[in-house]
């Protein structure tokens, strides 16, 4: 039995108890919420993560890494320091988006090595291996592409992104409504040509069901890849990404009825006046099911920052409700990321989740909060480093710009406000020189 299965059943599996435990919450409490598929719990059973998540209503806000090869770069030894790079700073999940190289190989090592839950995007195993064997990716064929899902599901991947929203009806509304930058998501611009060219409907939608029995079999996560997120602010809540959002809609309640745990992908390039509704309409739409979005990066001009664009997005998205954060790095838009970005993007994508959990009122979200500012107050440094999300590099930047007096920072030294107030004499309130 799946998750869902177990939880509708009235039973508390394991992994609910697991979770329960991390989370803060009654194992009665997850069990319904996983029942009613607003929670899911990635594990494939053929092989499941040590450390395992939760990912929905109530919980914490969690945050996804992407490492893998590309054709430029495809050291199996690189893309494995950035898993662990991506596990010491936070990460809940990773996923291997590999284009380049052993694909194979590379996934499993990264499964092998993994704590965390691990995703992949089967298409792309499909298109790349097209191009290898018949000269383009667009010579993939219905089978190559069933065939990849059943490949990474039996290689243990905990849950899968299927872009099952591309279809002949949505191609032909984004032909009716232009784009500034067109289709962005690699899954998506591969099945969306691949329908163009074939005249043909993709089979991940034409055969939905035997997708579903594929990933039921493993009792694996089906993402709902938003093959038609906007990828420029100027293409932003337009008609194919709503259109997209709808057959995902009903796409969604057939796994469930499968007892499939599915996630609902979001965008995307979405101005920062628009994040709270688009997950305010996915939540609505889809009846509070698990929302998974990338940023939101809310402008387009600041590439080699875009790790904050998008942290400045993805608190707002997830005060408005999203419950799952793919980070973006500082390499976005400009290269494949090194595993310094990495560990910058998953920080960036934390503190932004953190920021939301706060918003939206969970539970116990701001005791870390309340503990840093008391060892603030008090001029606690030990304890400041400790509670940062980053000690290490809190901890260097206090070491390189020291203040002579070794209580307070180097920004106010002798007139720091808590050591005047601990100290209300004339030596506390000294004037300089004096």
């Amino acid at each position: 039995m799946t998750q869902i299965e177990t939880a509708r059943a009235g039973r508390i599996s394991p992994e609910m108890e697991t979770v329960a435990r991390r989370e803060g919450v009654s194992a009665q409490q997850l069990m319904a919420l996983v029942a009613s598929g607003r929670v899911v719990i990635p594990a494939n059973r053929n092989h499941p993560p040590t450390k395992l998540c939760g990912i929905g209503k109530n919980l914490r806000t969690k945050v996804n890494a992407n490492i893998g090869t590309s054709t430029d770069f495809t050291s199996l030894d690189g893309e494995i320091e950035k898993l662990a790079v991506a596990e010491a700073a936070g990460a809940d999940t990773v996923m291997d988006l590999s284009t380049g190289g052993d694909l194979r190989k590379v996934r499993r090592a990264i499964i092998e090595k993994a704590a965390v839950p691990v995703g992949s995007v089967p298409v792309y195993d499909a298109g790349v291996t097209a191009a290898r064997r018949r000269g383009a990716v667009l010579e993939m064929t219905a089978g190559d592409m069933l065939e990849a899902i059943r490949m990474h599901v039996e290689d243990g991947v905990d849950f899968v992104t299927v872009h099952c929203g591309i279809t002949k009806h949505t191609v032909e509304v984004l032909k009716k409504h232009p784009r500034l930058c067109g289709v962005v998501s690699r899954g998506g611009t591969f099945l969306a040509h691949w329908i163009e060219k074939t005249g043909q409907e993709s089979p991940y939608y034409e055969r939905f069901d035997e997708v579903l029995g594929m990933l039921a079999e493993a009792d694996v996560v089906l993402s709902l890849g938003d093959g038609l997120r906007p990828g420029a602010i100027a293409d932003a809540f337009d008609a194919p990404q709503i259109e997209e959002l709808v057959v995902m809609k009903e796409l969604a309640e057939r796994a469930l009825s499968a007892g499939v745990g599915v996630i609902i992908e979001g965008p995307g390039h979405v101005p920062l006046s628009q994040v709270a509704a688009q997950v305010e309409l996915q939540k609505s739409l889809t009846g509070e099911k698990p929302f998974y979005v990338l940023g939101p990066i809310v402008t387009d001009i600041a590439p080699g920052y875009d790790h904050i664009t998008a942290a400045i997005g993805g608190a707002a998205a997830a005060a408005a409700g999203a419950d799952f954060l793919c980070y973006v790095t500082p390499a976005e838009h400009l290269a494949l990321p090194n595993a310094e970005q990495v560990r910058e993007g998953v920080i960036a994508a934390r503190i932004a989740a953190h920021a939301g959990d706060i918003a939206k009122g969970l539970p116990g979200a701001d005791e870390a909060d309340r503990r840093m500012s008391n060892f603030r107050r008090h001029r606690n440094w030990t304890g400041q480093i400790e509670m940062a999300l980053d000690p290490k590099h809190a901890d260097e930047i206090r070491k390189h710009a020291k203040s002579g007096n070794s209580d307070v920072c180097s920004m106010c030294g002798k007139f720091c406000v808590f050591r005047i107030a601990d100290e209300p004499s004339e030596k506390g309130a000294n004037a300089p020189g004096e």
